[in-house]
């Protein structure tokens, strides 16, 4: 006879979890245990695919990151990156050095604006014990305040620095339609400024959380660079090791096709691997600000960390030092000023104009890093620059696999402990730590048993 599914000592669990929703589309869990034995652990992405490499297909080269940046509500400003990335290594083209550090504190601001949603949005409520950020309203009134204006804030970095929050308008490649206005920059570095007292408050908040104890060394890759933190230069590395050129991402990984889900399945050397806060922590550790290995410390994180769970923790480290090094950059740019010769792009082309020039047909990579991980674009194009072929690979779908071998490890690690509600409510957890697109995923999963 079977036991019951609230008796920890079943050896029969079945979970069914609709759905974990993401940008990409909605996904399942489903993870089958007969006689103790794990017969099937998966996570399905059941929707249908949204096509945007094939979008690209005909297009101009200076409309990608347009379309791109559609991809994702919260990674707007790194598929408008790795696309405009993409374009000029296509065409040949080099960014003035001013250029480049508007786009690295743009992509801070972006890490700023998701990591904090993380934190707050999807995993304090678990780690709590309530169904949403809602009851924490009526109770933690005064944290969901500092959250909405650690959030405010980053929100309105992208006002200031792309023209707009969501969909940035003013980063083309080469450089700029028109220069952040100085008022504007003002304001942000103020915003800032005080967002450091909010930054402690969130370090103490954490520090009081529990984390599911659980481990599983895994493959880490990354951007890194001998200068930086790296998220928007350098090149790909696995667990510190050889370095790879960003461009030559395909020979590092490759993307399988699975039956039982519409998202690809990455490996590299056979193997699934990691990307994210907890990725770049492990590899770049040393890079990070002084504030943010002092985060680090008081959180109890040194590298490696093999705890998934633990990739919220290394957000918040990353996020101290995202704020940190974004001040270090609007001193430099209050200080100096923006030269509008340099940055402003005087000859993007007119739709007539678009296809009279020839170009060298070529294919370009861009990668920088997002909140969730390394994102790469690659676009092909022939002698007017209009796209032959485009590839993106996301985040998240690298995640996938990984996240699949964290399933099959704990599964068995929780049988006979925990009931079935409570192994369901784990791997709904372990499912956000990989932080999936929180555009589409700030409601609890509803979970059924089969």
């Amino acid at each position: 006879m079977t036991k019951s599914s609230n008796d920890p000592s079943s050896k029969d669990v079945r979970v069914d979890v609709h759905y974990l929703t993401r940008v990409e589309g909605h996904g399942n869990i489903v993870v089958d245990v007969k006689n103790g034995k794990l017969e099937k652990c998966e996570f399905q992405v059941i929707e249908s695919p949204r096509f945007f490499e094939s979008m690209l297909v005909g297009r101009a080269i200076w409309e990608a990151q347009h379309l791109t940046s559609r991809i994702c509500g919260i990674c707007a400003c790194g598929h408008t990156l790795a696309s405009i990335k993409a374009a000029e290594d296509a065409l040949g083209v080099k960014p003035p050095d001013d250029v480049v550090m508007l786009r690295k504190l743009l992509l801070n601001t972006e890490q700023l604006d998701s990591h904090i949603l993380h934190i707050y949005v999807l995993v304090a409520p678990d780690l709590l014990g309530v169904k949403s950020i809602m009851p924490l309203i009526k109770t933690h009134r005064p944290v969901i305040d500092m959250a909405l204006r650690m959030k405010r804030m980053s929100d309105y970095a992208g006002e200031v620095l792309a023209g707009r929050h969501i969909h940035p308008i003013s980063y083309v490649v080469g450089g700029l339609t028109q220069l952040p206005k100085r008022e504007g920059l003002e304001k942000l570095y103020g915003l800032m400024l005080e967002a450091r007292k909010d930054g402690d408050a969130t370090l103490k908040i954490v520090k009081t959380l529990k984390f599911p104890a659980f481990e599983r060394p895994t493959q880490y890759m990354s951007l890194s660079s001998k200068e930086e933190y790296a998220f928007y230069d350098g090149d790909l590395v696995v667990n510190g090791g050889i370095k790879t050129r960003s461009r030559d991402y395909r020979k590092l990984f490759n993307e399988t096709v699975v039956g039982y889900s519409r998202a690809k399945i990455a490996r590299i050397n056979g193997s699934t691997y990691a990307v994210g806060a907890i990725a770049r922590f492990n590899n770049n550790y040393n890079k990070l600000h002084k504030k943010a290995k002092e985060a680090a410390k008081e959180l109890g994180l040194k590298p490696p960390v093999h705890n998934p769970y633990l990739n919220t923790a290394c957000q918040l480290v990353e996020w101290v030092h995202c704020l940190e090094d974004s001040i270090a950059i609007m001193e430099k740019i209050l200080k100096d000023g923006l030269n509008e010769k340099k940055i402003v792009v005087q000859s993007w082309p007119t739709r007539s104009e678009i296809g009279k020039t020839r170009y060298t047909p070529h294919t370009g990579v861009g990668c920088v890093e997002v909140p969730r991980g390394s994102l790469f674009h690659e676009y092909t194009i022939d002698e007017t620059a209009h796209i032959t072929a485009a590839n993106c690979v996301i985040p998240t779908n690298q995640n996938m696999g990984n996240l699949e071998d964290d399933m099959r490890k704990i599964v068995p690690e929780l049988l006979g402990k925990r009931t079935q509600a409570e192994i369901t409510l784990d791997l709904e957890m372990l499912a956000r730590a990989y932080d999936p697109c929180i555009s589409c995923a700030t409601h609890l999963l509803d979970v059924k048993f089969v």
